[in-house]
């Protein structure tokens, strides 16, 4: 990189950081953690641990924000800085140092844009992502079990955490069904770009013949609710059922019927829960799902009367994809709402998955 495309790149982070400091108002974000960290230091704060979380994780998500515009203000006044002296002075070492720090500098500035786009009402919320395969037995179960491996390597990397909330195991191989709980700050936020149909094509190691199948699985995310959601679900709408729970491999993992799975019958919505060794637990944690499953239905059908639908429900099936995950006679990886394509499906499947999340989220401004 010659010098005065240094000097070209430093000006554009500059303004970068212009324009980033003012969609801030760090002076009102400053008011707000002072506001938060007072009332940490209440007496009976912990007196309600679910409510005390939310307000710590809150205040936790303000200052990474806050600390990381800092951080980024600071390194680029020392690039800046270094620069001068690379002009004044060549210095082949300073140099390459200098476009090191620069390329990492408007990495750090592409990431943190992407997190200023997620200010929508639920995207700092926990996720909770269910997969469904479609028609294809054991070739879309297995599918469905590549897809979960994913998004849980996608979170670890994340820093997120996990909880398996249901797990259905397939007949054969992979999974019939899996619900998933990923714990951290905007995982909703990011994980709302995975909601829709995901495609595979392959050479499928279940059929002897050695021929290319393709397979479906459908993903479905919602936020997860803190607090109370000011919805009506009546006793009378509501069938309840209890089974064993059920691990990896089919094993039942308990040797009563504490598993839960709720249908709510005006909309067909079916929610099931089976981590907790209480059937207590595990309805009172399938009836929070199932809130915030009809909740985020109430939103959507209000967007969709205002012309503005996000993350339609389509049937699980040709044509209707989001992506397509190609291992033959190629490999790719191809977002069809976006055209992000990436070559190495395997790393891909390994949870690399920000590329995809990344270009839908700019698509949305």
């Amino acid at each position: 990189m010659e010098l005065f495309e240094v000097r070209t790149e430093l000006e554009r982070a500059k303004e970068r950081l212009a324009d980033f400091r003012g969609s801030l108002d760090l002076d009102e974000k400053e008011t707000r953690i002072a506001e938060l960290d007072e009332k940490m230091l209440e007496p009976g704060f912990w007196d309600d641990q679910q409510a005390a979380q939310a307000v710590i994780n809150e205040a936790n998500g303000i200052k990474d924000v806050v600390n990381e515009f800092k951080e980024l203000a600071e390194t680029y006044e020392n690039l800046d800085l270094t620069q001068e002296l690379v002009k004044e002075e060549a210095d082949p070492d300073l140099e390459a140092e200098l476009e090191a720090e620069l390329k990492d500098l408007i990495h750090r500035l592409n990431d943190f844009e992407l997190q200023l786009l997620l200010s929508e009402p639920y995207d700092k919320n926990n996720a909770l992502l269910e997969l469904h395969p479609g028609a294809g037995g054991t070739e879309s179960q297995d599918w469905g079990s590549i897809l979960l491996r994913m998004y849980t390597r996608w979170a670890e990397k994340k820093g997120f955490k996990v909880e398996t909330i249901d797990y259905l195991p397939g007949d054969e191989a992979g999974i019939k069904s899996v619900t998933l709980l990923i714990k951290g700050h905007n995982a909703y936020g990011y994980l709302k770009a995975e909601k829709g149909v995901h495609r595979l094509v392959r050479i499928s190691p279940f059929d002897s013949s050695g021929r290319r199948h393709t397979s479906f699985v459908s993903c479905d995310v919602v936020p997860e609710f803190t607090g109370d959601i000011e919805i009506e679900i009546r006793t009378e709408d509501i069938k309840i059922d209890t089974y064993r729970a059920s691990g990896a491999g089919g094993q039942h993992v308990n040797t009563t019927d504490s598993a839960v799975r709720i249908t709510h019958t005006p909309t067909g919505i079916v929610v099931t829960c089976q981590n907790e060794r209480s059937q207590i637990k595990n309805r009172e944690q399938a009836m929070k799902f199932l809130k915030a499953k009809l909740y985020q239905r109430e939103i959507e059908e209000q967007e969709k009367a205002m012309a503005e639908i996000r993350g339609e429900q389509k049937e699980i099936g040709w044509g209707s994809q989001i992506r397509s995950y190609v291992y033959h006679p190629y490999s790719m990886v191809k977002d069809h709402r976006t055209n992000t394509e990436v070559g190495n499906v395997h790393a891909v499947a390994d949870g690399d998955i920000d590329p995809f999340i990344n270009a839908y989220l700019r698509s949305r401004l």
